[in-house]
C-alpha cells in the first residue's frame, strides 16, 4: 500500500440538481424550502483573511456585511439551523444567536461554514451553507445509505445545507494522536481499511487526510475509531482507480504505514470482508431507496465520457474482472461493485 501522486482534477464542474434529482431529495425528506440561499450569503461588501493561534492563514475569510442585511442573514440562519436539526422548530433556536460567517474560497463548492451559539450557556455549533451540486448530494445518499454513518443535509434548488461532522482532522490525527500509547493501534488500522474498502465501493474520491475525520468513542474496556469523509466534492467524477483508495496519497501514509506494522495479509483481507458484509447489509435493509438513487444518477451527467471509460478500465484491472467494461456510467461501476460483494459475501 504504497503512496503516490494521484492526480485531482481541481477545477471538477458543479452539476445542476436535475427535476428528477429534486423529486427524489423530495421523496426522502431531504428538500426544504429555505428563507437564506447561498447567493444571499455572498452579498457582503469584502472580507478579512482569518488566521489560526499561530498566525498561519486557514484560507478561511470573514465577509463584512451591510448592517441593514445582516439582521436578516441572521434570522434566516437561526430558521435553517431548526429545519436541520429539528424539522423547523424554531424552539430549538429562541436562545441562540449567530456568532461568526465564515467564507471560504478553496475547493469546488466555495462553502460558509456559520457558527451558532447557545446564549444560556455559551455551548456552539457550526453547520455549512454550499452551492448544490449533483456530484456531492449523490455523495451524502450514498454515505448514508452503504456506509455506517448517518449524514443530515438539505436541498432548496441551488442551496445545500450541511451538518457539521465533529471529529479530529486525518491529518491532525496523525501528527499528534495516531502513537498515542493509550489508543490500541490494531483498531485504528482495522478502522483505515475499512474505510478504504468504503471509498473504492462508493467511488469516493480525494479522501487525504484533511477531508476525513477520526472520531474516538471511549468503549468500557477499550477505545472505538471511526474515520469518516467530510468532504465530498469528488463523488465519482475523476477517471483513475487510485483517487477512490485513500491508500495511495501520500498525505495518508501514516495511516498506510500503520497498517503495515500492526495488520498480516490474513487481518487484512478479514477487515475487508467484514466491511463488505457490512455493506451487504446495508444494501438488503435500504434496497428500494438504493434503487431510486441509482434511477436518477444514472440519467444524470455526472462526469466525463472519458472519466467512465478510463475508470471502467481501471476497474476491470483492479479486479481482475472483464464485467467493468460493460459499464456504461459510474453508476453502473458502483451497481457492479455492490454485486461483486453480494457473490463474494455468499460464496
Amino acid at each position: 500500500m504504497e503512496p503516490t501522486d494521484v492526480k485531482i482534477s481541481r477545477k471538477k464542474p458543479i452539476f445542476p440538481v436535475s427535476a428528477a434529482l429534486q423529486k427524489y431529495l423530495k421523496s426522502y425528506q431531504r428538500e426544504a424550502k429555505l428563507p437564506i440561499t447561498y447567493n444571499d450569503l455572498l452579498l457582503f461588501d469584502e472580507s478579512y483573511p482569518i488566521m489560526d493561534k499561530n498566525g498561519k492563514d486557514t484560507l478561511w475569510e470573514g465577509p463584512i456585511y451591510p448592517s441593514d442585511h445582516l439582521e436578516n442573514l441572521h434570522n434566516g440562519l437561526k430558521v435553517i439551523y431548526a429545519n436541520l436539526k429539528a424539522s423547523g422548530n424554531l424552539r430549538i433556536v429562541q436562545h441562540k444567536y449567530i456568532d461568526k460567517i465564515e467564507y471560504c474560497t478553496f475547493g469546488n463548492t466555495h462553502p460558509f461554514r456559520i457558527r451558532i451559539v447557545n446564549r444560556l450557556n455559551d455551548v456552539y455549533d457550526y453547520f455549512y451553507v454550499k452551492k448544490a451540486d449533483a456530484s456531492r448530494i449523490y455523495g451524502l445518499e450514498l454515505e448514508e445509505i452503504l456506509s455506517p454513518n448517518q449524514v443530515n443535509y438539505l436541498v432548496d434548488r441551488e442551496t445545500l445545507i450541511e451538518e457539521h461532522i465533529a471529529g479530529i482532522p486525518g491529518d491532525v490525527f496523525a501528527k499528534t494522536y495516531l502513537y498515542n500509547p493509550e489508543y490500541n493501534q490494531t483498531r485504528i488500522a482495522k478502522e483505515f481499511v475499512k474505510f478504504n474498502e468504503r471509498c473504492l465501493v462508493m467511488l469516493l474520491g480525494d479522501m487525504r487526510a484533511y477531508n476525513f475525520v477520526v472520531q474516538i468513542t471511549p468503549d468500557f474496556d477499550d477505545i472505538q475509531f471511526r474515520i469518516r469523509a467530510i468532504d465530498f466534492d469528488q463523488q465519482f467524477y475523476e477517471g483513475n482507480v487510485k483517487v477512490y483508495l485513500p491508500q495511495f496519497f501520500k498525505e495518508n501514509f501514516p495511516f498506510v504505514k500503520l497498517c503495515m506494522e500492526e495488520l498480516t495479509d490474513k487481518t487484512f483481507l478479514q477487515y475487508q470482508q467484514e466491511e463488505k458484509s457490512s455493506i451487504l447489509h446495508r444494501v438488503r435493509s435500504e434496497r428500494h431507496r438504493l434503487a431510486d438513487l441509482r434511477d436518477v444518477s444514472n440519467a444524470d451527467t455526472l462526469t466525463t465520457i472519458e472519466n467512465t471509460n478510463t475508470l471502467k478500465a481501471g476497474m476491470a484491472d483492479h479486479f481482475a474482472d472483464p464485467n467493468y467494461l460493460d459499464c456504461e456510467t459510474m453508476t453502473d461501476i458502483i451497481e457492479l461493485n455492490v454485486k461483486n460483494i453480494i457473490r463474494q459475501v455468499k460464496l
